[in-house]
């Protein structure tokens, strides 16, 4: 197989694999996207079905592998795992996905020890831990999606509630990407005012309940998979994007801006645990953490996270 760059692998042919593969075709970010998966023949269904896309999007070649055919690539992002079953504890799930792992990232590692990994199952900062622990790289080399997604769900809402362009809100939500989440309403800006601030020029002032809005907004954005799932069944197109922004900010090398989960290292008293901070990523990942000062409240919400997701880890052996 011919060796063309960049070059992005895919462990995982599922809706969100799939979804991630066919914007990253769109977005033209890589010259060879290899996917790899053990259904076989819906592997081989689903590449066919891009590749006849070929005459209207940038060269991209398109290739069902195995793990052999990931050699030299520049990112594999890992989107396979088991799925919870009705009455299984999200701790069982992770068992079940850490023992996933014990198996994949060897063989991620055997031929493609140079990749970058991003990971992307669930509970994604739990088996991002497992797959630093596991691969033996280097923390900065292993990075989840951690909350780019439920940051894109948060400045989504507020542009819809202010009536405001999405690109020019700049918000995080931080933590877990799971339910000990938290909004970073102290930080969260319009155009470089701060949103408290902004609250009192907005022409819907009067109109609106600030408080109350404000824990609406967040508990929509912290539902918002359960809400889509119980519609649709599962969860794909949001992430999909959410993952290429994730990509090109590391094949452009751009030292973007982005709250993907990594190792926390004596952050308020926090180490040795994958949480969502504001990170400098690029060619290399995680090139640093920004290290926010938080009011007190979202502290405790932060801290909240660490031993919620520490349980977990824990508790599956890690």
């Amino acid at each position: 197989m011919e060796q063309l760059k960049p070059k992005v692998s895919i462990i995982g042919c599922g809706n969100v694999g799939m979804r991630y593969a066919y914007a990253l075709m769109i977005r033209g970010l890589a010259r060879q996207i290899v996917i790899v998966d053990l259904d076989r023949k819906r592997l081989e269904g689903e590449v066919m079905d891009l590749s006849h896309g070929a005459p209207y999007i940038s060269p991209v070649e398109v290739v069902a592998g195995d793990y052999a055919a990931i050699r030299d690539s520049d990112l594999v992002v890992v989107t396979a795992g088991k799925k919870q079953k009705p009455g299984q504890t999200r701790t069982e799930l992770a068992k079940d996905n850490v023992d996933l792992f014990k198996i994949m990232i060897p063989e991620i590692m055997s031929h493609a020890p140079q990749a970058l990994q991003l990971i992307v199952t669930n509970p994604v900062d739990v088996l991002a831990f497992a797959a630093y622990k596991i691969s033996g790289k280097p923390w900065r080399e292993v990075l989840s999606s951690g909350t780019v997604l439920d940051t894109a769900r948060f400045r989504f809402l507020l542009s819809k509630h202010c009536g405001v362009d999405p690109h020019n809100i700049h918000a995080y939500i931080l933590g877990e990407h799971g339910d000990t989440e938290f909004a970073v309403w102290s930080k969260a800006m319009i155009g470089g005012v701060l949103f408290r601030q902004y609250c009192s020029v907005c022409p819907n002032n009067n109109l609106c309940r600030r408080e109350f809005e404000f824990n609406q907004i967040f508990g929509e954005v912290r539902d918002s998979a359960y809400q889509i799932i119980e519609r649709k069944g599962e969860t794909s197109y949001g992430i999909g994007l959410a993952l290429v922004r994730i990509t090109q900010a590391i094949l452009n090398d751009e030292n973007a801006i982005l709250p993907v989960s990594s190792l926390v290292d004596n952050y308020l008293g926090v180490s040795d645990v994958y949480l969502s901070l504001p990170a400098v990523v690029n060619r290399n990942g995680v090139k640093q953490i920004l290290r926010l000062d938080l009011e007190p409240q979202e502290q405790e919400a932060f801290r909240k996270s660490a031993e919620a997701v520490k349980g977990v880890i824990k508790a599956a052996g890690l």
